[in-house]
């Protein structure tokens, strides 16, 4: 409660709120961060601390937004982490260079045994490409797979039930599986 107050207090313009925020949040974030640099390639010029920072500084850029919960927040965080990994990966050519990088499934990715350099770019690509045809499917992995929040936490952030969450997990990881793999998706 005391996050979702704050959260509302920043975006009414009190620059204080967000100090107190921080600390509070901290913890959170830095498991999101390491969650996502486990999935990155061992030699990763990117270390944990510098994707924190440069999430706090673009989630200053977007305190403008109407919070919801400590949830939601945490899930915009997710997303704008992802968003510094792609544009770092991008940055260094790793993809036009070819690099270590190859094609993963979801399913290979979803599970407890993480290969570190792992192809974000091309999930990335295959994830704007879902969010084209069903912009839902495309939230729930996001948050799911790259914010690791809950089923419930998922279902809290989207306004929907805990089935349709699992039901559209469910669908995504077969529809990236099939983009991954460079299927056809239609």
């Amino acid at each position: 409660m005391a996050v979702t107050g704050l959260l509302h207090d920043w975006t009414d313009g009190d620059e204080a709120a967000l100090a107190e925020l921080l600390p509070i949040v901290d913890g959170e974030l830095r498991r999101l961060a390491r969650r996502q640099m486990r999935r990155e390639r061992p030699d990763h010029t990117l270390q944990t601390s510098a994707l924190i920072n440069e999430a706090y500084l673009r989630l200053g850029g977007v305190r403008r937004m109407h919070w919801r919960n400590r949830s939601h927040f945490l899930a915009m965080a997710a997303r704008l982490m992802r968003r510094v990994l792609v544009d770092h990966a991008r940055s260094r050519g790793y993809l036009k260079r070819g690099g270590a990088a190859r094609k993963v499934s979801l399913d290979e990715a979803a599970d407890v045994a993480v290969e570190p350099d792992r192809d974000f770019v091309a999930l990335d690509a295959a994830l704007t490409a879902l969010e084209a045809i069903d912009a839902r499917k495309s939230r729930v992995v996001e948050l799911r797979f790259f914010g690791g929040l809950t089923v419930r936490e998922t279902a809290d952030v989207l306004g929907v039930s805990s089935d349709t969450v699992v039901r559209d997990w469910r669908l995504a990881k077969a529809w990236l599986l099939r983009a991954l793999n460079g299927r056809s998706t239609s």
